[in-house]
């Protein structure tokens, strides 16, 4: 092996310690065992390059509301057959859909169309925030 050990020796120990600097860094540690900082609290860090962070979930009646407004416009322009579960809705939000749709018909015939699409995005908005205000339904996995 001749004088220093293998060839890669060097190679691997210049990546342990790139790694140890990298996750000292990551963590928002200063070497101490502590969290940098005066709260105690984990500092946020930047993305390394190349990595992607995940983006914060939807609350459930925001995605709720827009699926909602969105269907509901479909099917009050006669562009769907109303499978609740091919618009991955759930049989309740399928039924908050029947009644913004049945709604905002009689808005159209009253008020026109852009009256329809006004209905329908507060008529969705208030019933999901309504449907979601304690938390996700438990009571059955399809509600």
């Amino acid at each position: 092996m001749g004088k220093g050990g293998p060839p890669w020796r060097g190679t691997v120990l210049g990546l342990a310690l790139l790694t140890g600097v990298l996750t000292a860094g990551a963590t928002g540690c200063d070497g101490s065992g502590t969290h940098s900082g005066t709260t105690g609290a984990p500092e946020v860090t930047r993305t390394a390059p190349g990595t992607r962070s995940s983006p914060p979930a939807t609350p459930p009646e925001d995605l709720c509301a827009r699926l909602v407004a969105h269907w509901s416009r479909k099917v009050l322009a006669g562009d769907t057959y109303g499978d609740y579960q091919s618009m991955g809705l759930s049989n309740r939000q399928y039924e908050i859909l029947l009644d913004v749709v049945d709604a905002a018909r009689a808005e159209k015939r009253r008020e026109g169309a852009h009256a329809a699409g006004e209905l329908i995005d507060r008529t969705a908005r208030e019933r999901c925030e309504e449907r979601y205000r304690n938390g996700n339904p438990t009571e059955r996995p399809w509600s």
